[in-house]
């Protein structure tokens, strides 16, 4: 696949040195059983040629002056790898991709929007370049995408816990028994009264006392706790 040259400074990848994956890319597309899910997509991203790293306290993006690129980042899962993939705005074509695997993103230590990305090629070349976002929430978003992705693969790793063989029980009636079922006080859930509900109903002169509505449950329910959670929107 050919690469559009830039408008801003007529560079492809090759021309600023950064071999990309995106022939690799394009031909996993034409597998219909490969499913791509993406998970993030900022539409402006600035990418720059790194100078020397510094001999202690990591990558400074204050440092990085030479820029290559500018486009769009997708955070995508290609069948079972997740990819960084850096797209043209306007055509769609690939400039760099950035397969996500142990030391491929690395954080500046001066600015939360700052990333260094490992590039590899298909032939297993690779090299690292700066990455930078304008606003703190794509970084943000960046982030995210890829720490999703890692628990979700890492989630799958895992076997799933089988539960212990338990020993079974033979619960069926057998021919001949019976159940027998033993309620009590069916009359203090709307039967009829029994006869100490009776007895007790009549008062000392003879009359007889009317049960109040607090005392008596209606239709078998309880009253709601007043300390039930309110419903919220």
């Amino acid at each position: 696949m050919s690469l559009k040259r830039l408008a801003k400074n007529n560079k492809t990848a090759e021309d600023a040195g950064i071999p990309n994956e995106s022939s690799e890319y394009m031909k996993s597309l034409q597998n219909p059983e490969v499913i791509e899910r993406v998970r993030c997509v900022i539409s402006d991203a600035h990418v720059f040629k790194l100078p020397p790293r510094p001999t202690s306290g990591g990558w400074r993006g204050a440092d990085w002056r030479d820029e290559v690129w500018q486009g769009t980042v997708k955070v995508v899962e290609r069948g079972l790898t997740t990819l960084v993939l850096l797209v043209d705005r306007t055509s769609g074509d690939i400039f760099a991709v950035c397969p996500i695997k142990d030391g491929a993103v690395d954080r500046c230590v001066d600015s939360s929007r700052y990333f260094v990305l490992r590039i590899e090629n298909d032939n297993g070349r690779h090299m690292f370049i700066g990455m930078a976002f304008n606003e703190r929430n794509d970084a943000f978003d960046f982030n995210t995408s890829l720490e999703d992705a890692r628990r979700e693969r890492e989630a799958a790793k895992e076997p799933l816990e089988k539960l212990p063989g338990l020993p079974t029980k033979d619960y069926s009636i057998k021919e001949g028994e019976k159940i027998r079922v033993n309620i009590k006080n069916m009359g203090s859930y709307g039967g009829e009264p029994t006869n100490e509900k009776r007895s007790s109903s009549k008062s000392k002169n003879g009359g007889t006392l009317k049960p109040s509505s607090k005392d008596t449950p209606r239709g078998g329910f309880l009253k709601p706790s007043s300390k039930d959670t309110p419903r919220r929107s």
